[in-house]
């Protein structure tokens, strides 16, 4: 299966932000450790600050990946339009994030991604990855991809 990791602002600083919140890994570390454990699957990985460039890589691969593993970062909370474009492609998503934004400050608590999303993780740690990759696995038809 074709598996797209996307993150949005701020995750690029993962292992050195708020390391008691976020841990101590950075995605450099991160992703090859989990294509090693999926050999058999083609794992893209995106990261990016800017709004655009993220509505530009889903709409992109939107039609063509078995799944997205979409961490947002804070454009969850903010962005309709991220929501509007989850709803407008044909890959299911899966909404992850690294800590747990129902215990988190008030305006973490909503996210405009949840809805559109087929499945959601939160609160696992960078595991929430491997969750995300697990569950698409397990619950997308082969036929998607």
């Amino acid at each position: 299966m074709k598996i797209a990791i996307i993150n949005g602002p701020n995750l690029n600083l993962v292992g050195v932000r708020e390391p008691e919140i976020y841990g101590s890994i950075s995605f450099d570390e991160y992703i090859p450790q989990l294509r090693l454990q999926y050999p058999n699957h083609d794992i893209h990985y995106f990261q990016s600050n800017h709004e655009g460039a993220i509505l530009d890589e889903l709409q992109e691969i939107g039609f063509d990946y078995g799944a997205i593993i979409l961490n947002a970062g804070g454009l969850t909370h903010t962005s309709i339009v991220l929501g509007d474009c989850v709803k407008g492609i044909t890959t299911p998503v899966i909404e992850v994030h690294i800590s747990n934004i129902q215990e988190r400050e008030d305006y973490r608590k909503h996210s405009y991604v949840t809805e559109p999303s087929v499945h959601f993780i939160h609160g696992q740690g960078l595991d929430g990855y491997r969750l995300g990759i697990d569950w698409a696995l397990e619950n997308i038809p082969m036929d998607n991809v």
